[in-house]
């Protein structure tokens, strides 16, 4: 079974929001074993959309359109899906009254057009909406369906679930699941070699590798007639990828960040951690702290962009600074060893860099970051040469820190893995 989502709106045309609602559909049609080959964005123009439904409905068997049900002139998905289905619009009476119990309960009275909500297309399978006024629709022509979703994702997400998964599931004998592995501390381009061998003999599953800010994710896809069946293909390729990569797997969890994966580790041993911080300004404290539980391992962060602060909040000596500058190993070595100190942390991170655009020299170019990990006494310095803008260097700076981090645990206790103590 094949599946197209046609996303409705002019504002994901201009850039004004981004389409999450894509992503989530395409998701979760993959799921349940539905192959998707297109997906379309139109803007709030009836022929234009018109054709869009015209050509996803001669060469695909389910359609997902999100969007455009809403009750303004410009809201046009739903006429215009009758039409193309040769559907008259009639008065559905228990979406009109879901609609006035839904302002009534926020003290509201509905306007004229809010009514035209509950006017759908004729003989559809109503989706009903427990969190706006717009209900779904279902509509089945010939061979293919047709399903209509409202746009806004906190309608969208419970609606699909609730109604067009049960639906969907029906439709097809397969599923596909997916299993990431997720890799720091190993470019992209040396994680694809070490799995070349995989890829070139992949049948089901199925390997693919993405990208990510100084990480790489490898995704394992199998299809199979249940998703017990498939995790059984899956986990002897993960258990193969975990053996090539080593520690260098901080985590195969859906839900687990490398910033999480870090803190889990800190729990898992008992530490505290500080960060020092210079040209991130406060970034590698953030994805820290953003993850819950961080503050049974978190101490404080230093931000010290100038050379007085970094002397005075965290030690460095006023040598150090003229003789070798800010952006150095030295320097970095020491905001690591003063913060720890200070601070009085098991660990401690320091960055140091020149983030640009502005700044750089031939000898110390934009892009130039140290970075020092200090457990336990125990420092290292690394030196990144990180491209992009000023915003990119310094997601990666943080991206690199945390890896070094993670390393540095990991290696001064040998015998934890993947966060956790043997």
């Amino acid at each position: 079974m094949t599946v197209e989502l046609i996303s409705v709106g002019t504002e994901l045309l201009l850039g004004n929001i981004v389409n999450t609602n894509a992503a989530y559909l395409a998701e979760k049609c993959a799921g349940l074993g539905l192959t998707c080959y297109f997906q379309t964005t139109v803007g709030d123009n009836r022929e234009r959309l018109g054709a869009a439904l015209r050509k996803a409905m001669g060469r695909s068997d389910v359609i997902l359109l999100s969007g455009g049900l809403g009750p303004t002139e410009d809201d046009l998905t739903k006429e215009t899906a009758a039409e193309v289905c040769g559907k008259k619009l009639v008065l559905h009476e228990p979406s009109r009254k879901a609609i006035k119990r839904y302002f009534e309960a926020k003290g509201l009275k509905p306007t004229d057009n809010n009514w035209k909500q509950a006017m759908l297309p004729e003989g559809g399978m109503v989706l009903e909406n427990h969190n706006g006024t717009a209900p779904g629709v279902i509509l089945e022509v010939e061979n293919t369906k047709v399903v209509l979703l409202p746009g806004p994702p906190n309608e969208l997400c419970p609606m699909f679930e609730e109604s067009v998964m049960p639906y969907l599931t029906g439709l097809t004998a397969q599923v596909i699941c997916s299993q990431t592995v997720k890799i720091c501390g190993v470019g992209e381009s040396r994680a694809e070699t070490m799995v070349k061998d995989l890829i070139d003999a992949q049948t089901n599953p199925t390997i693919a590798t993405y990208a990510k800010t100084g990480e790489v994710h490898i995704r394992v896809t199998a299809a199979a007639t249940d998703r017990k069946a498939a995790m059984k293909l899956i986990k002897p390729v993960v258990k193969e990828l975990k053996s090539r990569f080593g520690n260098d797997v901080y985590s195969t969890e859906e839900d687990t960040s490398l910033e999480k994966s870090v803190v889990d580790l800190l729990q898992a041993n008992d530490l505290t951690v500080t960060c020092a911080e210079s040209c991130t300004g406060g970034l590698l404290s953030a994805r820290l702290v953003n993850v819950p539980g961080a503050s049974e391992v978190y101490k404080a962060g230093v931000i010290t962009y100038s050379n007085k602060a970094k002397r005075r909040f965290l030690g460095v000596k006023k040598s150090t600074l003229q003789k070798y500058g800010a952006v150095s190993e030295q320097t970095a070595e020491e905001m690591a060893k003063g913060a720890a100190l200070t601070l009085k942390a098991d660990a401690a991170v320091a960055v140091t860099g020149v983030a640009g655009p502005d700044g750089g020299t031939e000898e110390k170019p934009v892009g130039l970051v140290y970075i020092a990990c200090s457990v336990k006494g125990k420092v290292t310095v690394k030196k990144y040469h990180f491209s992009g803008s000023r915003g990119k260097v310094r997601e990666s700076a943080v991206s690199a820190a945390l890896a070094l981090l993670r390393s540095c645990i990991l290696e001064y206790f040998s015998k934890v893995t993947f966060g956790k103590k043997d």
